[in-house]
């Protein structure tokens, strides 16, 4: 059976993809994007475009703090699911405006809650972070471990958002899977993305900037297997519950350059800073509840996806 699904930062890069796979199976998808914060306009004017041409997608330009527009979209569109991915990322960013986070990605999902309960709307995805896990050496991460000590205000925010789900769900029966993304890469990845800047500045030949000795190991997860997991977990209410999604295999900073190097075919110039502020050393992604619980199996290796991410940047 077709859903109608409310799709927050629809116009963004895991949601234009998550857009187009609901599409592709015969659902219907309300989009709600801001075009604001951490975008070039005319790369989300780019994904919307490419989005509004199919049938079964309309698109909302607002704000996810306008309850009463979430609200009015759900009931007017018969929605009956929410995939809540609008927030404000990055990590670096977060240090030195956090007061837009805490608005944006707090509130923002505060009013996605009630907008829900305001619709009588009951299934909800939303989209955390493996940024909540904090700075740890040990793994893979366990949806079970603690997770009270973010290094960023961008991670706080994302398990601040998890724990109001999580009372919603306890007061007023919404059900929440919460997935916690690992790294996620591909196509149409914002361009100030490590992975795009690494990829752009190599095939011109210019230096890049690795803070750190290259050690640090990230779970680097393509585009498509988060988007299977997000469409997985829409079809299976859990009532209330946390579930990695990424790709089990961590890989360190200098293998993923020295892999973009082979793949574009030159060698990358390295300039060396210390650690930043908010950068972890690892982040590793047990995903045994996602198998279980949502017959998730990552299928696409780092040298594959960046292969395809680079084919795209090409284009």
């Amino acid at each position: 059976m077709a859903r109608s699904i409310l799709l927050t930062g629809a116009a963004g890069f895991i949601g234009s993809h998550t857009a187009q796979a609901l599409l592709a199976r015969g659902d219907r998808v309300v989009g709600v994007d801001a075009f604001d914060f951490g975008y070039e306009p005319s790369l989300k004017e780019a994904n919307a475009a490419a989005l509004t041409a199919q049938p079964g997608f309309s698109l909302a330009r607002g704000d996810i703090r306008d309850r009463e527009l979430l609200t009015r979209l759900m009931l007017d569109h018969g929605v009956d699911s929410v995939v809540h991915m609008a927030a404000r990322a990055g990590v670096r960013t977060s240090l030195e405006d956090p007061a837009s986070y805490a608005s944006v990605n707090v509130e923002g999902t505060l009013q996605v809650l009630e907008a829900m309960r305001a619709a009588g709307v009951e299934r909800h995805i939303f989209a955390s972070s493996s940024s909540v896990y904090g700075a740890r050496t040990d793994g893979p991460f366990q949806e079970t471990d603690r997770v009270d000590r973010p290094e960023s205000p961008y991670a706080a925010t994302k398990r601040a958002c998890e724990l109001l789900c999580g009372t919603w769900h306890e007061l007023y029966g919404l059900q929440t899977t919460c997935l916690r993304f690992f790294t996620v890469y591909g196509p149409r990845q914002r361009p100030e993305m490590a992975i795009r800047l690494f990829a752009e500045r190599i095939a011109s030949g210019l230096p890049i900037t690795l803070f750190g000795d290259g050690s640090s190991r990230r779970d680097y997860t393509f585009v498509e297997d988060i988007v299977a997991g997000v469409v997985a977990a829409i079809d299976r209410p859990l009532g209330f519950t946390v579930v990695n999604v990424g790709n089990g295999q961590p890989v360190t900073l200098q293998e993923l350059v020295d892999t973009l190097g082979d793949l574009i075919g030159r060698a990358p110039v390295c300039e060396r800073l210390p650690d930043q502020a908010g950068d972890v050393p690892l982040t590793w992604a047990a995903v045994d509840r996602a198998s279980a619980l949502l017959g998730y199996a990552p299928k696409t290796s780092l040298r594959d996806g960046l292969a395809a991410f680079l084919a795209w940047l090409a284009a």
